[in-house]
């Protein structure tokens, strides 16, 4: 349900059955906004290393608004949620540039972990998720052969004999989705993931 472009005063000429569209303020009140507690939490749990959750979730707003100013949105709940993680990667990428990340907030050096390996499991929780995207990404067919050959290891002849395909079409589908998941991942700013 996207925002509607009436008035918020319906027709006074609507036949009984017909129900007048909420307005667009009252749409995002109900189908969006009532979501923030459970987007602020799933953002936190999601990305630890994510500094400023309101900022995300605020812009994650203002994301949502505009797409559903253009064309309709059918969830706006799994709108939200998609937009606020394609947001929160962004920042959380962004902050991994910063020369201020490098350093950290002073005031808080002795509240915050400083664990050597709470910002690379962040940063691997990362990668994990966007390959995870990239594979999503591909066709169903080419993404469960990927998955099959790459992931757990069947060699391309199992994974032909299991699938009842040809070699051939196997190799064919291993290297287009590899090449597939490559450019996904350069096209989100992983250069040097991609060629791991």
């Amino acid at each position: 349900m996207s925002p509607p472009v009436q008035s918020s005063s319906p027709p006074a000429n609507l036949p009984p059955c017909v129900v007048a569209a909420p307005s667009p303020d009252r749409w995002f009140k109900e189908e969006v906004h009532a979501h923030d507690a459970q987007l602020k939490s799933y953002l936190r749990g999601s990305f630890p290393s994510l500094r400023d959750v309101d900022d995300v979730v605020q812009e994650s707003y203002l994301r949502t608004w505009r797409a559903a100013t253009r064309e309709p949105v059918k969830s706006a709940k799994a709108f939200l949620f998609l937009v606020a993680r394609r947001v929160a990667l962004n920042f959380v990428r962004k902050e991994r540039n910063s020369p201020i990340y490098a350093y950290g907030d002073a005031a808080m050096s002795g509240v915050l972990d400083d664990k050597p390996n709470a910002r690379e499991a962040a940063i691997i929780q990362d990668r994990i998720d966007l390959l995870a995207d990239a594979l999503m990404s591909l066709p169903p067919r080419c993404r469960e052969i990927v998955v099959l050959h790459k992931m757990k290891g069947l060699a391309q002849k199992e994974v032909a004999a299991q699938l009842g395909l040809s070699e051939r079409t196997v190799e064919t589908h291993v290297r287009n989705g590899v090449a597939r998941c490559l450019d996904y991942l350069r096209a989100h700013g992983f250069e040097g993931e991609a060629r791991q």
